[in-house]
This record gives C-alpha cells, sequence and structure tokens, in this order.
C-alpha cells in the first residue's frame, strides 16, 4: 500500500481546521494511510519519484510548454478537490489518488493564469469539503484583491464547504453558480484532538513530557487535553471563526451576523441561493456556457 506522508496528515489534527465535521473520517483514512507501510531501514515507504515540485509545465516538442491548468475556450480551468492542505508541495501530482489538494498548487495556477495572455477568465472547479485553516484566508484575499484582473468564477460540482467556501466565497459577484444537489455553507472551525494517551498505556508507554512554559505541549497528541487547555483551544477556534465570518461577509456583500447566524450550517442548491452564499443554481455544464455568454 501506498503511503501518504505522515507530516501532511499529521497538519489535520490538533490546529484549527475549516473541514465539514462529516469529512473527519477522511481526514482519519489519511492519518492511516501515513502508517504503516515502511522500508526496512526504517524510512516511510511512499512509493513515489522524484517530480516537478509545482508541476509548472514541462517542455513539449518544439519548446512549447504545458500550462498548470486546462484552457476550454479561454477559461482557465483550477481543479479545488477533496482535503485542502497548505502546502502540498512535489505530492500535488498525486492529489486525486489521495482526495487533497494544496493551496500552493492552486495558487501557483492562479497566478499563471493571471498572467497567462491565452486566458481571458478563470473559473474554478470546486468539490471539497474543506482543510486546513493555516493558508486558507491568504489565498482568498489572494483572490479577492484580483478581481477586476480577469473574470473570476466558481463553478461547484459538487460542493463547496467550509474552506473550500471560503475560496469559493472569493471570486467575482454574480459569478458563483451551485447544482441542485451541491452544497455551500459550513462557515465555521473545527479542533480535532487526536489523543494517543490511551493507545500508548496499552503498550506500555507512558510519555513525559519536559517543558519550559505552563501551556507548552498542552496539545500534544500524547496527553489528554485538560479543561483549561479545552478553553484556551476555544479562544483560538473563535478567533479563526470570526475571521472566517468577516471575510465571507467581505466576500460576498454580507452582514457579518448574517453570516455567522447560519452556525456553520450547510445548504443544499437554491437554499445556498437564498441564503446568499451562492448566485444561482446550475448544473457545471450550464453554468460554463453561461460564464462564457458573458464573456462574449
Amino acid at each position: 500500500m501506498t503511503a501518504f506522508p505522515r507530516h501532511l496528515a499529521a497538519r489535520l489534527f490538533n490546529s484549527p481546521v475549516a473541514l465539514l465535521p462529516e469529512a473527519a473520517p477522511l481526514t482519519l483514512q489519511l492519518l492511516e494511510r501515513s502508517i504503516g507501510a515502511f522500508h526496512a531501514d526504517g524510512g516511510a515507504a511512499t512509493g513515489f519519484g522524484a517530480s516537478d515540485e509545482w508541476g509548472s509545465g514541462r517542455k513539449r516538442r518544439g519548446g512549447e510548454v504545458d500550462k498548470p491548468y486546462d484552457v476550454i475556450a479561454g477559461v482557465a480551468v483550477i481543479p479545488v478537490r477533496g482535503i485542502l492542505i497548505q502546502r502540498l508541495g512535489w505530492l500535488w501530482c498525486y492529489g486525486d489518488m489521495f482526495g487533497i489538494s494544496g493551496y500552493d498548487r492552486i495558487r501557483l495556477q492562479f497566478m499563471a493564469a493571471l498572467a497567462d495572455d491565452d486566458v481571458d477568465a478563470i473559473a474554478f472547479d470546486i468539490d471539497s469539503p474543506g482543510g486546513e485553516v493555516a493558508g486558507c484566508f491568504d489565498l482568498v484575499d489572494t483572490i479577492y484583491n484580483a478581481r477586476g484582473i480577469k473574470p473570476i468564477a466558481a463553478i461547484l460540482g459538487e460542493s463547496a464547504y467550509s474552506a473550500a467556501y471560503a475560496l469559493a466565497s472569493a471570486v467575482d459577484p454574480r459569478r458563483l453558480w451551485v447544482p441542485r444537489t451541491g452544497g455551500t455553507g459550513s462557515v465555521g472551525v473545527i479542533y480535532q484532538h487526536l489523543s494517543l494517551a490511551k493507545w500508548l498505556a496499552n503498550t506500555g508507554i507512558t510519555p513525559t513530557l519536559v517543558t519550559k512554559g505552563a501551556f507548552k505541549g498542552e496539545g500534544s497528541e500524547m496527553i489528554e487535553l485538560s479543561e483549561g487547555a479545552i478553553e484556551r483551544l476555544q479562544i483560538d477556534v473563535d478567533m479563526v471563526g470570526r475571521l472566517f465570518d468577516e471575510t465571507v461577509a467581505r466576500n460576498r456583500g454580507m452582514k457579518v451576523k448574517a453570516v455567522s447566524s447560519t452556525e456553520a450550517g450547510t445548504f443544499l442548491g437554491a437554499q445556498g441561493v437564498d441564503i446568499g452564499f451562492a448566485d444561482a443554481v446550475a448544473a457545471p455544464d450550464a453554468a460554463f456556457r453561461a460564464l462564457l455568454a458573458e464573456l462574449d
């Protein structure tokens, strides 16, 4: 079995994430894929070969370079799929295998499309339950601040939840399409603490953390969270949650109270339009045709 890099899987635990709660089992599957499958020398068996870290394109015959996205009728289509991770690096080309996307890759594609003379507009093709908070809002601001340079749209096929919705909300006004059975929302933050304390105890291992500072190490997966630690983590989650509410409100032209009052709820199809989280209900192909019609 091909192992997923453990340091990437670990980023989805013991830190705030903007992720649909129902997607938590997916993060556990990634973690499971990072455990076991070791080489005899103790190294993790990834089965991956060397690759271009950014995947910025390879030269073809004649010196022409492949673009890091598909261009259809002058529209650069940038996929945003699966669980979102801050830095996927050279593993971007294995993203579909594991059901993940990297903010670093999405940023590269977006910046390249903005500078590409062959690209008249940019469409994010989104189907994601969300992911890491780290890196999310910086990318959201990059997309938001690029409004007016080229038309920017979000075409959901099928859903954009949590961090993925944060990205979708940053596109141009009136250019966020959701299918009838697709969803938007889950504007909230969750902290998934992974405790190994009982497992370690059952294996006869007793960890001891020697630290400087009363709070150092209190979120470690090797120990259970204390009530004080939970209270302090709640402060962090609330702070990021306010940033999320304010960012979506700015992007969508809504009141912050209207966003926060959704309580991280999810909304199917037309419900998202009624809330103000989407602009129209349309299947992906119909949404793409609508975007092309706007460009004519």
